[in-house]
């Protein structure tokens, strides 16, 4: 098979649609990535630590995914008025402030619940300004037809950096306690911080502010409305996203402490989840699949089965396998949706439709992590778990009632502005086998 000439490698051995932007993204991701997932481990067994409960642990997750789901629509709407790189740098620097100080406190043994719920509410408010600005960043950064290539391999990346984070993160807990992997967290914002100021912005044309950021928040509004592929699986994951999340931040480290061995096991069940991930985007580096949305879509059901083997639950060895094919489902997902993105939202409003999306997709997440302790209590941890997965089936079941999602297809020039809003799917012989 000859190689496309948009993927040769240069004299420094890299695709020529690697750039310089691409390449310090993806090395910023990889930072935060590795910080990331160890510090998920390590705020849950802090909580625990300091005398929580499972109920605690869910308000310390609500805590940070109820201002992310606060700010995210007006985080989007700023990253399509500023320049995104700033808007990147400095939540960087609101989340490593924000996890030096729970570090400290943890390190210290002065953590108390009310400490760690506000300091996690800074990281998600830095998160909730982040994301929008680093999805269109990230879009804006690749064109044409190797663009799915090039998410694949970023998504690769911090997958790799995901499945050293987790374990790392667990075994860092056991030995030495939580307080020092926040440590290294905060440490890992600051570097990523580093390296995303120095991201070349001049052939981005210059954004040009609307009558105001209601205004603004309208018009990313109808270009989210406007395409039912895009609404509804966005619906799709405000309950995927919500149960996954009560599943993997509650409900798991408590089945990791009461049945599995505590806090290096369940970080070795997530990083079977990281391997899974990468295994799916090698996968897509070479696998373009014709519909996009309707392989991304069936990828979803195997979401299911961690929330499943959680409720059993299986031992380590089974719980990991499980995680492993839900890594590799997701990521298969993950990059469908990108490439979908990319090539039919316009460049100028990508972040404020990529906050639309962050929005509605996590929505419900305060919600089900704060209620995931009383629920345990209320109907039983197993029958918890059984009824997160019977939600997933029954959501994703429901989406690929959509014609849209079952018909959009591949193509390999992104959208224009104010383009005609109708699916690529239209256009049979517009993607490539």
């Amino acid at each position: 098979m000859k190689t496309p000439a948009s993927s040769r490698l240069r004299p420094g051995s890299r695709p020529e649609w690697a750039g310089r932007n691409y390449v310090l993204l993806t090395a910023a991701a990889v930072v935060t990535s590795l910080g990331s997932h160890g510090a998920l481990v390590a705020a849950a067994f802090a909580v625990l630590d300091s005398g929580g409960d499972g109920g605690d642990v869910g308000m310390v997750a609500a805590a940070r995914t109820l201002p992310l789901v606060l700010f995210l629509l007006v985080g989007g709407a700023v990253a399509d008025r500023l320049p995104r790189h700033r808007v990147m740098v400095a939540a960087n620097a609101l989340n490593c402030v924000s996890q030096a100080a729970f570090a400290v406190l943890v390190l210290t043994d002065r953590a108390q619940l009310w400490q760690m719920m506000v300091l996690t509410a800074l990281c998600g408010t830095g998160q909730a300004f982040f994301s929008p600005a680093a999805e269109g960043m990230l879009m804006s950064s690749v064109e044409g037809e190797q663009a799915s290539r090039a998410f694949a391999l970023f998504r690769m990346a911090m997958s790799s950096a995901a499945i050293g984070g987790a374990a790392l993160g667990g075994a860092l807990v056991a030995a030495f306690g939580p307080g020092w992997v926040l440590a290294v967290d905060a440490a890992a914002f600051a570097l990523a911080g580093a390296l995303r100021a120095f991201l070349d912005v001049s052939h981005i044309p210059a954004r040009v502010p609307g009558s105001g950021l209601l205004a603004d928040l309208r018009e990313g509004w109808d270009e989210f409305v406007s395409r039912p592929w895009l609404w509804a699986i966005v619906a799709q994951f405000s309950v995927v996203v919500a149960v996954v999340g009560a599943a993997e931040s509650v409900y798991g480290p408590l089945v990791a402490r009461d049945a599995l061995g505590g806090a290096r096991p369940w970080g070795l069940a997530l990083a079977a989840f990281g391997v899974g991930t990468l295994g799916g985007a090698l996968l897509m580096m070479r696998w373009k699949p014709r519909r996009l949305l309707l392989m991304g879509t069936l990828c979803v059901f195997p979401l299911a089965l961690p929330s499943a083997a959680l409720a059993v639950p299986l031992p380590v060895g089974g719980l990991a396998a499980v995680m492993f094919v839900s890594g590799v489902a997701i990521e298969v997902f993950g990059v469908a949706w990108m490439t979908s993105l990319h090539q039919e939202i316009p460049e100028e409003k990508l972040s404020r439709v990529a906050a639309y999306d962050w929005f509605g997709s996590t929505a419900m997440l305060p919600l089900s992590t704060a209620a995931a302790g009383p629920v345990a209590d209320l109907f039983g941890r197993s029958r918890a778990l059984w009824g997160c997965a019977a939600l997933i089936v029954l959501v994703t079941a429901l989406v690929l009632l959509v014609p849209d999602v079952r018909n959009l297809t591949r193509r390999t020039k992104p959208v224009a502005a104010d383009r005609p809003e109708e699916p690529s799917g239209a256009a049979s012989g517009s993607a490539a086998a």
